[in-house]
């Protein structure tokens, strides 16, 4: 049994070092997500000083608000893009960079770079590149494709914005990939040579099987990330052109701290929560079943 003496001696223990952390993450993470969540039972606005509980009206107002559903489908469908998108790059991109290519290292470095470049930076630069750079070259070589901003055409500003997220994130997922390819042990790639196994073989019967624990990471990574982005949509396109890239981030903040409405843009916000929750546990779930499996 624990004596008293013990307990307040692992007490102190405790305070000292992960009390400071304990408070901070209580005090920045779960009681603000749980004021949030209450508020989202009221009538605020996000100004005035008083409110009303409402219960669950916000709810069943985000259900009927066509608007948030149109950004939600329009953030699945870049979701889907670019997560498909990015870790077939990464993994195209880690693949070769680990096959003794000369300047391997700097093209790492280089392909690695737009991940450190804050978002708002980045859609600025590409606004200038879609809008500027792209047309021009478009009109010099009379490239119908490319002859008018993207930005400017409801059908493919979506696709610019997939472009600009690839770009940032392959480079990153790309290191993870080549963490788990330096990892697999020499032994098997020459057992499968002397065994005759061609390169498509050794991909599919050795590297893929060995580099699920990176996928799992790597897939995670994209999910939240895609579905959370912000930064990026309002320098790059601001959810234009007619609301064709406006994705459920922005479309929370503008209903919470545009509209004024900030129980519902609560609601939407832990409605947000619980689909990416759902979404990233189940997909952290059914690829380390897999990884057991294989």
């Amino acid at each position: 049994m624990i004596t008293e003496k013990g307990f307040c001696a692992k007490l102190k223990t405790f305070l000292i070092f992960a009390g400071p952390t304990t408070f901070v993450f209580l005090s920045v993470v779960i009681i603000p997500f749980l004021f949030g969540i209450y508020l989202s039972l009221t009538n605020w606005d996000g100004i005035a000083s008083a409110y009303r509980f409402i219960g669950l009206q916000n709810y069943l107002t985000v259900f009927r608000d066509q608007l948030f559903w149109k950004s939600f489908f329009l953030t699945l469908k870049y979701v889907f893009s670019t997560v498909v998108l990015v870790n077939v790059i990464a993994f195209v991109l880690a693949y070769l960079l680990t096959r003794g290519v000369k300047g391997e290292n700097f093209l790492r470095a280089g392909f690695f770079v737009p991940n450190l470049i804050g978002g708002i930076v980045l859609g600025l630069i590409w606004h200038f590149v879609f809008s500027r750079v792209l047309v021009f070259i478009g009109k010099s070589l009379n490239l119908s494709l490319f002859s008018y901003s993207w930005l400017a055409n409801p059908q493919k500003a979506l696709w610019a914005l997939v472009i600009v997220s690839v770009w940032q994130y392959s480079g990153y997922m790309m290191l993870i990939h080549i963490a788990g390819l330096v990892n697999i042990p020499k032994e098997l790639f020459e057992a499968a040579i002397i065994d005759g196994a061609s390169a498509g073989q050794r991909i599919r019967r050795i590297i893929l099987p060995l580099m699920v624990p990176s996928f799992v990471v790597t897939l995670f990574l994209t999910l939240q990330r895609s579905f959370m982005v912000y930064d990026v949509n309002l320098a790059l396109t601001d959810g234009g052109p007619f609301r064709s890239t406006e994705l459920i981030s922005m479309h929370v903040y503008k209903k919470a701290f545009l509209a004024q409405e900030y129980g519902i843009g609560q609601a939407q916000a832990f409605f947000l929560f619980i689909i990416v929750a759902a979404i990233t546990l189940a997909q952290v779930y059914f690829t380390k079943k897999w990884e057991v499996e294989m």
